[in-house]
């Protein structure tokens, strides 16, 4: 079922390093098991998605790498920042996303963490890695359109 955060609530973060090193093919949301003191930390913002991504393991989905700070007011109720958060997901989907990881090559990467009403959402990518070139072309292609969008603007000042 592949998602989109069209109808999210409150994004958030987002993993912006994840669209400069991968090529985002398909888009998947996923709910995520978390404590309550987690996700008091999370509405404070203190969460980090960079250098994230997703593994199976015994078939369960997780995201491993996914920094949530410690809530400040929180006390023995404290996670580890770094634990393996479960990602809840159909059964069959995680087997079709092993199954394109393992024989074709694909990573699962989380892009996003948003509010869907109450519960908190990541958005999953099923991504392949950009070579050096790919980035630097990808670079070369934003600064061209920031530069047009430039002049066009400057142009418009002036007319």
């Amino acid at each position: 079922m592949a998602g989109n955060n069209k109808n999210a609530g409150k994004i958030i973060a987002q993993n912006k390093k994840a669209w400069h090193d991968y090529f985002v093919d398909e888009k998947y949301e996923a709910g995520i098991a978390l404590f309550g003191t987690e996700v008091k930390s999370i509405r404070a913002g203190a969460v980090n998605l960079k250098d994230s991504y997703c593994s199976i393991k015994n078939g369960e989905l997780f995201v491993v790498g996914m920094h949530i700070s410690p809530y400040e007011k929180g006390n023995i109720f404290n996670r580890e920042p770094l634990r393996d958060k479960k990602l809840l997901m159909h059964k069959k989907e995680i087997m079709k996303l092993g199954g394109l990881v393992t024989q074709k090559g694909y990573t699962l990467v989380p892009l996003s963490l948003y509010f869907s009403g109450k519960n908190v959402k990541v958005e999953l990518g099923l991504c392949r890695g950009k070579k050096l070139y790919d980035k630097r072309d990808s670079a070369a292609k934003a600064e061209a359109s920031r530069e047009m969008d430039r002049r066009v603007r400057d142009q418009a000042k002036y007319d």
